[in-house]
This record gives structure tokens, C-alpha cells and sequence, in this order.
């Protein structure tokens, strides 16, 4: 199992091979989920805007209101997100292996609570000044569960690296999901849809 901190799967709209009768009629089960979910949460703008389906994804969007605390992750085909977006979907279909998507930010939010980390420690986890004191402090309430051993040259180098810690943090995942400790899609999510792979809010760590 590989996983990616990049979307996986593009945008319902760029995928679709069908004659586009608009995305204000459209049946499909993507866009029809998108609609309801933007006249739902009320994020309709003015001048009428809804969404743009050939940016985003329902899972995106999902994670915006439906957990315990809002988590902005980039639309797959949004200006920052495109390019790895890209090459994550190129790579991914080439591989033969399972390939899941995560996104890092709630994975430790997720499984720091679970383990009693501090939600400051969780939401700057990244910060320029106090990133490697709050990422020592984590791989310590892992080491202390007993759930992981990194050798300590490793733990240096989480430390001092955010893309070493974030890599780390897609293993624990797939490590969880394994262990079936991840969150199944939601009642009404499109199946044809990507779904990230979310850690539950209780993980059995080991005794």
C-alpha cells in the first residue's frame, strides 16, 4: 500500500465523457452531491455562484463542515494543488499496488487527540519557531504507545523536516488503515468519488 498526501483522482468533470447538459442540471451523482451539499451549508455567492466542478471534489468540501473541526484541504485542480494533483493520478495508475489518499493535517489531528496531544500542538505542528519542539512532542506520545520505534537518527530528522514528518504521518495511516481504524465513507457519499482516509477519533493503541 503506498499513500499519497496529494489527490489522487480528478475532478468529477474533468473525468466525465458524457455531452454536458451544465452543472446546474446535472445528474450525475458528483455534481448532484455538490449542489445539495452548497445550498445545505448555504455557500452559495453573490453574484450567483455555486461551485466549480472542474476544481473540486465532494470530499474537499466534505471536510470543510461535517467533522469536528474545519480542515480546508486545496480543490485537486485549484492553482497550488494542480501540478501534484497531476502527477499523483499519472503515477498512481501505473503502480500495482493499492494507493490511498491522505491528508496529513487530519491525520494528526486525529491521531495526536487520540494519544492526548494538546490541539495547539496539532493546529502548529508546522510553525516556523515552535514546529520542532511540537514535532518532538508528538513522536514522543508515539514512542511512549509503543506503537512505532524509529531509530533516533530518524527522529532527527522528522524533527527538523516537515516533508519527512508528513510522509511519516502517511504511513501511520496506512498502518491504521491496515488495522481497519480508519473512517468509512458516509451514508450518501458518491461511491465513484475519492475518499481520504481519515483515522477514527478512537484508536486502539497498544497495551
Amino acid at each position: 500500500m503506498i499513500a499519497f498526501d496529494v489527490p489522487l483522482q480528478l475532478p468529477k468533470c474533468i473525468r466525465c465523457q458524457l455531452k454536458c447538459p451544465g452543472y446546474d442540471v446535472c445528474q450525475e451523482p458528483e455534481i448532484k452531491w455538490l449542489r445539495k451539499f452548497y445550498i445545505k451549508n448555504n455557500l452559495e455567492k453573490k453574484p450567483i455562484r455555486q461551485f466549480t466542478p472542474y476544481t473540486e471534489r465532494c470530499i474537499e468540501n466534505y471536510l470543510r463542515t461535517e467533522l469536528e473541526e474545519a480542515f480546508n484541504l486545496p480543490h485537486a485542480l485549484g492553482a497550488n494543488a494542480a501540478p501534484l494533483t497531476a502527477r499523483a493520478h499519472y503515477l498512481s495508475r501505473r503502480l500495482n499496488v493499492e494507493c490511498i489518499e491522505v491528508f496529513t493535517k487530519l491525520s494528526l489531528w486525529r491521531i495526536g487527540r487520540s494519544l492526548g496531544v494538546q490541539k495547539s500542538y496539532l493546529r502548529y505542528h508546522k510553525h516556523s519557531i515552535e514546529g520542532e519542539d511540537i514535532r518532538e512532542a508528538i513522536i514522543k506520545h508515539l514512542i511512549q504507545k509503543d506503537f512505532t520505534f524509529i531509530y533516533s537518527e530518524d527522529i532527527k530528522t522528522l524533527i527538523a523536516n516537515t516533508h519527512a514528518f508528513d510522509a511519516f504521518l502517511c504511513g501511520l495511516t496506512a498502518v491504521l488503515k491496515f488495522t481497519q481504524q480508519v473512517e468509512k465513507r458516509p451514508k450518501g457519499f458518491p461511491k465513484s468519488e475519492s475518499w481520504i482516509e481519515i483515522p477514527k477519533k478512537d484508536i486502539i493503541w497498544p497495551k
